[in-house]
């Protein structure tokens, strides 16, 4: 991630309940977009371990 700019992603609905990102130097933020005032702050490995945890399904059964 290269920008500082908070981003959603595209399957998110327009109704503003998704969680937004952003990088900002070696840190990237996480907030709802229903809650912006309020974010959590993971290194670069720690994201990337989440995101392909994400993608393996390791949540799923949470929901």
């Amino acid at each position: 991630m290269s920008s500082s700019e908070w981003q959603k992603s595209s399957y998110s609905a327009s109704n503003n309940e998704c969680v937004e990102v952003r990088a900002r130097g070696e840190v990237v933020e996480l907030r709802e977009s229903d809650d912006p005032g309020t974010s959590l702050g993971v290194d670069l490995a720690a994201f990337a371990s989440l995101l392909k945890s994400i993608k393996a399904g390791g949540f799923e059964r949470l929901a």
